[in-house]
């Protein structure tokens, strides 16, 4: 098989394409051909060796990729419920894999957009990170219908997801914060936001509005800015550090003079913790798409160009997800 591999820890010159043998699927396991592969912050985090010294993260080479669409290639060992040539999108296992022409992923991650018009290209950008973002509403931050939604980045990859989901599961009211130079994209967006704010102007913009429940990808002061947008018995959802601010704290006296929480999420230690959710979450973020409350932006490049995907992400040049394809 044809993949990109990260040949040692580095800039995005380390990635390179390569040949390698076409990986078999183990019991409990689906081989897939891939057409598309998601980029993710985390596959930067890898390649840069920001995880280098924990215990059981990539090391070089690897091959990068969470998340891939294609189509059933081999069943493993007690698999059911598949069929090769079926078309599917799923998230790989361990974090790597994704960005090869064969990939291979636990079936309890797989699911199956067979007839769902739902473009591949779509689907591997959005169902995956739907899926997260059902499992971080439902069951970290229990947000319970009627209550109201503050999602920062909320273009960027991982956090567009969460404002469909939050319709989807009831919230009555869901609004996105986002830098400056994005307010332009933020005005043509088709995801189900009702409404957009600069993240550097929001505590004027958003005046005395409160929020249930808050979802951090970005980090940094914008967190700490955060607490005072919350409601007594408001949950913030910490999912990320886009920001890159490593050293920042929180003033824990904060939580409970106001009466609030600050959650972490990392679907990587979560999800392998709590697999009963993976399957419902899949099914709904599924459902999501192909309601049209995902309509990210998606930019489609070719497979050997991911280390230009991984320099537009430094250079935080991207509106949506970027997805690499196999075919062109």
């Amino acid at each position: 098989m044809q993949a990109v591999q990260a040949t040692a820890f580095g800039d995005p010159s380390v990635l390179e394409v390569v040949t390698l043998p076409d990986p078999t699927p183990a019991a409990g396991q689906i081989s897939i051909d891939v057409t598309h592969s998601a980029v993710g912050l985390i596959d930067l985090f890898f390649r840069q060796g920001r995880y280098k010294d924990v215990a059981g993260m990539p090391q070089p080479p690897f091959v990068p990729g969470l998340e891939v669409a294609g189509t059933v290639r081999a069943l493993g060992e007690g698999v059911t419920g598949f069929t090769p040539g079926e078309r599917v999108v799923t998230m790989s296992a361990g974090g790597t894999g994704g960005y090869a022409t064969v990939s291979v992923a636990p079936a309890a991650s797989v699911v199956s957009i067979e007839g769902s018009g739902i473009d591949p290209a779509l689907a591997v950008a959005a169902i995956p990170n739907a899926a997260m973002a059902h499992v971080a509403l439902a069951h970290v931050a229990h947000l319970r219908e009627g209550e109201s939604v503050l999602i920062h980045g909320a273009l960027g990859g991982f956090a567009a997801a969460f404002a469909g989901i939050a319709k989807q599961l009831g919230a009555s009211r869901v609004v996105g914060t986002v830098r400056g130079s994005k307010l332009a994209a933020a005005a043509t967006t088709k995801l189900p936001y009702d409404a957009i704010v600069d993240s550097a102007d929001m505590l004027a913009a958003l005046g005395e509005e409160r929020f249930d429940v808050v979802i951090d990808p970005v980090g940094g002061d914008l967190r700490t800015q955060s607490l005072d947008l919350m409601q007594v018995g408001g949950r913030l959802i910490a999912s990320g550090n886009a920001s890159e601010d490593w050293g920042h704290r929180l003033d824990s006296n904060q939580l409970w003079l106001r009466s609030i929480a600050v959650l972490g999420f990392n679907s990587g230690a979560f999800l392998p913790t709590h697999p009963q959710f993976v399957r419902p979450a899949l099914e709904a973020a599924l459902e999501a798409v192909a309601a049209g409350l995902a309509e990210t932006v998606v930019d489609v490049l070719p497979l050997s160009e991911a280390a230009v995907a991984h320099s537009r992400m430094e250079e935080r040049a991207v509106d949506g997800r970027i997805v690499l394809a196999t075919g062109v």
